[in-house]
């Protein structure tokens, strides 16, 4: 189990600059999986097989069984010597050693599926903090702010000015109290307050939704880039529900908006080896200590796209809760595009030319989330396209590279594979080339489109407004499937595939920041 704990500085996330004239190209092309197939990679899934569950049914079970089978057929072992003479004890052992083979053989083979097979990962429910609305902070509010606060030249006022014309937010979208405040008042008390109310406010509600007890949880994970504090947010969690003392804690640090779903894939694992367990994950990322002061324009966009919010996720490996359940995981497939230094560097914190941190954003941000885009689904196609889509693709493929025939190159439709799509909601530029390149409709992208309108980049909690905006629009029936794709600084690029247990009906409970204003939606986001 990979546990990737970064060190890396670069905390910040994915905001878009709709201006760039990057366009993101992906080929849909199916690995080659016998040409890329490596030894290590051989000898590391022959290692997976030996685990201690499977070496204990070897040394310990099966030695036991194959005795008690033989006691049972009647085979005595001071009859051996006879089974050279004696054509009719030969007869009697011959079948005795077929039926103790079978019967060892079927237990055998029952015993190493039960100690292989995963146990299944439940998605219970899950809820997103919606803030007070002191807290919306308007287009024209955020421009006045930034101009009276006296920190940024004319030239970097107008640069905000035209990036929040065309980003794709809303007017009532929310900023924390510490960059509102005048003078701006961007302290630990108030970074620690900011983050107190969201993930407090969310697992206050997940907790209400779902009827668990938080002395119940036995894993719990917290992923939030740019705010690290000490002790960890993970800590305050568990000093203000009280938590049990042998909880598995985790803080999840510098790891961008797609640290939601790598989370998700810890918690996964953690479920796996620990049975009868629930797991909570808090996803979020806080923007008080991190508002930039500075005039350096890659640095500029975050301030115009990122909002405050988070989401908690309730999972579960117990049996009893798939019939209350909302989702089951079915895939997790993670991209990390770091060991190239430009994937590495599109996204990075450090000093402007004045000494001011801020988090810089490559104008290759676009191209690299394409690349990592293109990888990932290449990955989960397999795993999820039907066969048909599949075949047609590799037919298209020999036809062109064998028989040299001028033919377009077939391009999977995903739509085949899932009914529902949650995009990261970085900015409109992402979310269009996207819809673009994957062919999917307006219907499609509408869960995407309007958390970015409503509530700005979230970051890592994003996708789950997204999948809230789906099920208060009353969309989600049994049986389907939902993608979310995450992109974040490393260069990252996660997908999560969930299917639907059960039709979720629209609840006016807390946890569904939509369901108060779902008819609204969606609006016609004008484009400048």
């Amino acid at each position: 189990m990979e546990i990737e704990m970064e060190k890396e500085r670069l905390t910040a996330e994915m905001a878009f600059n709709d201006s760039t004239s990057a366009v993101i190209k992906i080929r849909r092309q199916l690995p080659d999986f016998l040409q890329s197939v490596k030894l290590k990679y051989v000898k590391l899934g022959y290692g997976y097989s030996c685990n201690p569950a499977t070496l204990l049914i070897l040394a310990l079970i099966l030695p036991v069984f194959v005795f008690t089978v033989v006691q049972i057929t009647g085979l005595k072992l001071d009859r051996v010597s006879e089974l050279w003479t004696n054509r009719k004890l030969q007869l009697e052992s011959i079948d005795a050693v077929t039926r103790m083979v079978g019967a060892v053989t079927l237990c055998f083979l029952f015993a190493l599926y039960l100690a292989k097979r995963s146990r299944p990962v439940y998605l219970v429910d899950f809820a997103c903090y919606k803030p007070e609305d002191e807290r919306k902070m308007s287009i024209d509010s955020f421009l006045k702010m930034t101009e009276d606060s006296g920190a940024f030249g004319e030239e970097s006022v107008q640069f905000q000015r035209r990036i929040a014309a065309r980003c794709g937010l809303g007017d009532e979208t929310y900023l924390s109290s510490g960059i509102t405040a005048r003078p701006p008042n961007l302290c630990m008390e108030e970074a620690r307050a900011e983050a107190e109310a969201v993930m407090f406010g969310a697992l206050d509600s997940l907790f209400e939704r779902t009827g668990v007890n938080p002395k119940d949880i036995g894993i719990l994970i917290v992923n939030c880039s740019l705010f690290n504090p000490t002790p960890s947010l993970s800590s305050m969690i568990v000093n203000h529900y009280k938590l049990q003392t042998d909880i598995k804690s985790y803080n999840l640090g510098g790891m961008g908006c797609s640290a939601g779903l790598i989370s998700i894939e810890l918690a996964r694992n953690l479920l796996q080896a620990n049975p009868n367990t629930y797991a909570v994950v808090v996803s979020t990322e806080n923007i008080t200590l991190n508002w930039y002061f500075g005039n350096d324009r890659s640095m500029l966009l975050c301030n115009c796209i990122f909002r405050m919010g988070g989401a908690a996720v309730l999972l579960s490996n117990k049996a009893r809760d798939r019939s209350r359940s909302k989702y089951e995981l079915v895939h997790l497939i993670r991209t990390h595009k770091g060991a190239d230094d430009k994937n590495y560097n599109c996204v990075f914190q450090r000093e402007d030319d004045k000494g001011t941190i801020g988090v810089s954003l490559s104008r290759e941000l676009m191209a690299v989330a394409g690349d990592a885009l293109k990888t990932n689904i290449t990955t989960l196609g397999p795993l999820v396209l039907p066969l048909a889509e599949q075949f047609m693709f590799f037919l298209t493929l020999v036809r062109k590279k064998i028989f040299k025939a001028k033919v377009k190159p077939y391009i999977p439709d995903f739509r085949l594979a899932f009914e529902h799509f949650c995009i990261h909601a970085g900015g409109r530029a992402v979310l269009d080339e996207v819809q673009k390149n994957l062919q999917l409709t307006e219907w499609h992208m509408e869960p995407s489109k309007m958390t970015l309108y409503r509530f700005g980049n979230t970051s890592s909690s994003s996708l789950w407004y997204e999948l809230a905006y789906t099920e208060a629009k009353g969309r989600i029936s049994g049986g389907d499937r939902v993608w979310q794709i995450a992109f974040g600084s490393g260069f990252k690029c996660n997908s999560a595939v969930w299917r639907a247990l059960r039709a979720t009906p629209v609840s006016k409970s807390r946890g569904n920041p939509w369901v108060d204003e779902i008819d609204k939606y969606p609006v016609k986001v004008l484009r400048v």
